[in-house]
């Protein structure tokens, strides 16, 4: 046969079977054709067999950094019906069962990604030798998309693993790197990356490799074989996976319910199993949302021309807060080696703390050596001056929310940085066309909004003004990508996109209380929606003085239908702020956990208590959202609905399996929400609730968000 996808070469008495020679992309996946050709390869190997003419076979990748990312997302996708995904995982299977059952020797030589597929392939060699490349790393993420791994993984790896390692692997996606490989028995030996092939030979056919089971390790094989006790371990993961879950995600149940149901049954049984429930969870609302939030977020990745961009070697914050600490964290963690300036010595000092329990946190999850984390940590230079802000690539400014403050000190760093170094604003709502006016050279500047904290969220807005370049925009959004974060481009207004959308919905949320809606009842709501915290711990959490600033500056650009609740000013005056200082609607720990419901809150609320619907709450917090995102694209702050669906999902948390809010209003159906809202505006506010004309003119036009 004739290859265009694999390499197939026979060599040093093995077959030796390549990956990724040909793949243009950055990772290599599995596709129908490379299935196909894997399918002739086996069978090729098999005939080799037979006549003595190899000794073994041996999977690599040509690409370094890359073993196999899995199966292309793309495939699964395109499966229209339960029938063709079974019909694809049958042909799958066929493939896969014919590896492992070839007698001669085979392995895997994994230096690099080894996802999914890339991992079920693995499987289905005797032997798995890993690289000891720190970018090696193992795993099954398919729960990530709203499936199970469907090329035999949930058979193969509770055989190699054990099955409570294996029910984390596959229930979490959870990736497994370096030694760890080996301590968990899913390698068989770690090769240098260099000498890998060199010592492949010799390591599948004369050493011995794996790792030998400890009295213990024995003991403990055999008390989860017994039927009672895994009973109770999946009785227990049951537990977990709704607790986390809530019920939303239908594949780690269903998961569960496969190695469980699939535990004293025969290979081909096992594996039917495995497919059919491959294919109905394929087909399901949830992983056509989670796959269609893949291809958003690996969309918004590619940047035409990043290489002929300008790289940031090293960066700079103003202002050392918690928020500059954590900007100076980020560039630290890559490498980018930040001067950290403020006023004081005391400011200094809080934004060196905030970076150090970043770190620590990385350490004590074991993501971090301590050598690493003083090398990081010394990598961050305090200042009082601008002394050394020639060498800088990229500033960002995180001093207090003051636009005639901010005017100040964008007048005063021009003059000590480079000519082409990139100037921006970590503002989450001043007007960054106004702030250009105080530079020079406004082209070189932008907004960089980073969302708190900045070690957790993955979402940056990029905010442009008339007079940003094109080069300054597109060099930040790789700036962006290249410190690991998800950018969005978005035009000036206030609030720009994720914080405008969220507004109203904390701005309902404050009235429904007003109105004597429970707080329990509302956070019950939000959370019972899919949204990671209800919207009482979410003011809580951004901080109540910003609610009342933000809620000002929102009504002051939007008009009437963003007119701010007064409980939130009220709050603060009886100095109710959230975490920051321990009380708001809930009472917090030092550590910023919830203690107890705050019930000093009681007294600004009303005493007599109205029970709502909870799908009458949530229309109440969501409905607003969405008519906003129409205001939105009338504004022309984005253009594409995925960029306000990875916003919300990347800023606020928006449940992915709904697939972002513009998605889900286009399932719902926008007819059927403009009713909704005119029934609201009719029944509780009419300027909160007035319909966007563009939302109108969508309806009209018979168009969705996703045909904008």
């Amino acid at each position: 046969m004739s290859y265009q996808n694999l390499t197939v070469e026979t060599k040093d008495e093995l077959l030796w079977v390549g990956f990724g020679k040909y793949e243009k992309k950055s990772m290599t996946t599995l596709t129908r054709e490379t299935l196909e050709e894997l399918k002739a390869a086996i069978a090729e190997a098999k005939a080799l067999d037979n006549k003595k003419a190899v000794k073994g076979l041996i999977f690599f990748s040509h690409k370094p950094g890359v073993f196999l990312a899995g199966m292309d997302i793309s495939v699964i996708n395109e499966l229209k019906s339960e029938a063709e995904a079974l019909r694809a995982l049958d042909e799958a299977h066929s493939i896969f069962n014919g590896l492992e059952d070839l007698k001669m020797p085979t392995a895997a030589l994994v230096d690099g990604v080894c996802l999914g597929g890339g991992l079920e392939l693995s499987l289905a060699c005797k032997k798995i030798f890993v690289s000891d490349n720190s970018k090696t790393a193992l795993g099954l993420p398919e729960v990530m998309l709203g499936v199970l791994p469907g090329f035999g993984g949930t058979y193969r790896l509770p055989k190699k693993v054990g099955l409570t390692t294996a029910l984390d692997m596959i229930l979490t996606g959870r990736q497994i790197k370096g030694r760890k490989t080996l301590q968990l028995g899913l390698a068989d030996a770690m090769l240098p990356t260099e000498r890998m092939k060199e010592l492949a030979k010799t390591y599948l056919l004369e050493k011995k490799t794996g790792k030998k089971r400890s009295m213990k390790e024995e003991v403990e094989k055999q008390i989860v074989d017994n039927f009672l006790t895994r009973k109770i371990i999946f009785q227990k993961a049951r537990e977990k996976v709704l607790e986390t879950s809530k019920g939303f995600y239908p594949a780690p149940l269903k998961i569960l319910e496969v190695l469980e149901s699939g535990a004293t049954k025969n290979r081909a049984d096992y594996l039917s199993l495995e497919a059919e429930a491959f294919a109905e969870l394929s087909q399901s609302s949830q992983s056509k949302n989670l796959q269609h939030i893949f291809f958003l977020t690996d969309n918004s990745k590619k940047l035409e021309n990043k290489d002929k961009l300008p790289t940031v070697r090293k960066g700079a914050v103003l202002g050392a807060g918690v928020m500059g600490g954590g900007i100076a964290w980020l560039f630290a963690q890559n490498n980018q080696a930040p001067l950290m300036k403020d006023l004081t010595p005391e400011a200094l000092e809080l934004g060196l703390k905030q970076a150090s329990q970043n770190f620590s946190a990385l350490v004590k999850r074991k993501r971090m050596s301590n050598d690493d984390f003083n090398r990081k940590m010394r990598s961050i230079d305090p200042t009082l001056n601008f002394e050394g802000f020639k060498s800088v690539d990229l500033v960002v400014e995180a001093v207090v929310e003051n636009m005639d403050i901010k005017k100040k000190v964008f007048a005063e760093i021009e003059d000590y940085v480079k000519d082409d170094c990139l100037l921006t604003s970590n503002t989450s709502s001043l007007s960054v066309e106004e702030m250009s006016k105080s530079l020079k050279n406004p082209g070189r500047f932008a907004g960089l909004h980073f969302f708190n904290p900045v070690n957790k969220m993955p979402l940056v807005e990029i905010i442009t003004h008339e007079r940003a370049t094109k080069e300054t925009i597109d060099t930040l959004v790789k700036w962006v990508l290249d410190v690991k974060k998800t950018p969005i481009v978005v035009k000036d207004g206030p609030g720009f996109l994720v914080n405008r959308i969220l507004a109203p919905y904390l701005n309902e949320a404050a009235y429904l209380l007003e109105e004597g809606v429970s707080i329990e009842a509302l956070d019950d709501a939000a959370l019972n929606f899919g949204m990671p915290m209800g919207p009482c711990r979410l003011m809580d959490e951004i901080g109540l003085d910003v609610c009342v600033k933000v809620g000002k500056i929102m009504h002051d650009g939007l008009g009437e239908r963003a007119t701010p609740s007064e409980l939130a000013s009220k709050l603060l005056e009886a100095k109710l702020l959230g975490k920051k200082n321990n009380k708001g609607f809930y009472l917090y720990d030092d550590k910023g956990k919830v203690i107890e419901k705050n019930l000093e809150i009681a007294k600004l609320l009303p005493q007599k208590k109205v029970r709502k619907d909870e799908m009458e709450i949530q229309m109440r917090l969501f409905l607003p959202m969405v008519n906003e995102a129409a205001y939105i694209f009338a504004d022309k702050i984005v253009d594409k609905a995925e960029t306000v669906d990875i916003g919300m999902i990347y800023g606020t948390g928006f449940p992915p399996f709904r697939g972002g809010l513009c998605k889900w209003a286009d399932q719902e159906g926008l007819d059927q929400i403009a009713e909704r809202l005119n029934n609201f505006a009719k029944e509780v506010n009419a300027d909160r609730y007035q319909m966007a004309p563009f939302l109108s003119m969508m309806i009209n036009d018979k168009k969705k968000f996703y045909d904008l």
